[in-house]
């Protein structure tokens, strides 16, 4: 099956599915520099390095691995991040506040609206707090269409993350999503959750008020 999801003007976007959690494993590269942003290594090293092999075999540019950008510490995302970093060189990022939870020293510490700037492309992290503490969606604003958001597990088609019925800390992920995303990108922009299917801000905005009210 092929890994790309969507050709943009300036940038290509890979996806594979790994391990029996579902989870999802995105590679943005950019056609013209062969720059590359991996976001969760979530497991499977083998099956990331196809990815990255797929990618190299599509660009004339000579790719390279800038930057491993892990969405939360949830162990399900970073399985086969030692072995990747290992194999690559390449640095790697998380939210302030999951670093000291992954599995490897954290190269970047991202917060919430820090650009990272890698040749040819900009990604701005937003942080979302209640799935996990330092939990960050990644966007990529296409200049030449949507926005994609790479959401980790703070949001899916049908709702937000996990919040192990905490009131407080839903209170928190519905508050965030509701503030830094949806009122903040228009409804074409395309959202990449960290397991499962893609889907649009526009199909999820209709149901905010039911998923504040049902508290999950």
């Amino acid at each position: 099956m092929d890994s790309l999801i969507h050709s943009l003007r300036d940038i290509t976007i890979r996806r594979i599915s790994v391990s029996e959690m579902d989870n999802n494993v995105y590679l943005l590269t950019h056609k013209t520099s062969g720059a590359q942003l991996l976001i969760d290594a979530a497991d499977d090293p083998a099956a990331i390095q196809g990815l990255l092999v797929d990618a190299a075999a599509a660009t004339p540019a000579t790719p390279k691995l800038a930057l491993i950008a892990t969405t939360h510490q949830h162990w399900d995302h970073v399985r086969a991040l030692p072995d990747l970093v290992e194999a690559t060189g390449a640095k790697t990022a998380a939210g302030t506040d999951d670093a000291p939870g992954l599995p490897v020293p954290v190269d970047v510490l991202l917060d919430h609206g820090d650009v990272r700037n890698f040749e040819g492309f900009d990604v701005t992290a937003v942080h979302l707090r209640g799935h996990t503490p330092g939990s960050i969606a990644l966007v990529y604003q296409d200049p030449a269409g949507p926005a994609h958001i790479f959401s980790g597990d703070s949001l899916f088609p049908g709702g937000v993350g996990n919040t192990n019925e905490d009131p407080e800390r839903f209170a928190q992920l519905i508050a965030d999503v509701s503030e830094r995303l949806f009122a903040m990108y228009p409804d074409d922009t395309v959202v990449h959750p960290g397991h499962g299917k893609p889907t649009t801000l526009g199909a999820e905005r209709p149901h905010l008020a039911e998923w504040r009210a049902r508290g999950w």
